[in-house]
């Protein structure tokens, strides 16, 4: 499998990504231009470069399956990528640029714990049309507009979970 990283994911990554949180981050009062510029950053580098590459190695995986099986281990694939630790991680970016050391701690973890597993029903869903129903190329999209809504859910989660 050939790794890549290409202009129109960087593009997508820093904008949608970022929008996403700028509208998780006015409805809670939080907002900073180094959270934006931070968030484009991140969307921009590690989810462009991440994402993309983990949805063309599922499909390497998953090529010789058929049928309801491999339209579900592609599905528990993805969202087995989106987990608490990447949840976590999310979160602790958003604390890191928003200047909020003083909230960096194990807490962020048990908050991607609590907010995978009451997504998961809508995450499921989600990533069954994301990795079954759109092409490979449109999937980096299609999922970046859902993780953007899901950027919402991520930072009210430490309002209905923290």
């Amino acid at each position: 499998m050939k790794i890549r990283y290409s202009r129109s994911d960087i593009i997508r990554g820093l904008l949608i990504y970022s929008a996403g949180d700028t509208i998780a981050s006015l409805l809670l009062s939080e907002f900073s231009i180094w959270r934006l510029f931070g968030m484009m950053l991140i969307g921009g580098t590690v989810y462009a470069f991440e994402i993309p590459n983990y949805f063309r190695w599922i499909d390497s995986r998953t090529g010789s399956l058929k049928g309801i099986h491999a339209s579900l281990f592609r599905t528990g694939l993805a969202v087995l990528y989106f987990n608490p630790l990447w949840i976590a991680r999310h979160l602790l970016f958003i604390q890191v640029f928003s200047g909020n050391w003083g909230s960096i701690s194990f807490n962020l973890l048990k908050l991607g714990l609590y907010s995978f597993l009451v997504n998961i029903p809508i995450a499921f869903m989600a990533n069954y049309a994301i990795q079954n129903r759109i092409s490979l190329k449109w999937r980096f999209l299609a999922s970046a507009v859902f993780s953007s809504l899901m950027a919402v859910y991520y930072a009210l989660s430490k309002v209905l979970f923290g």
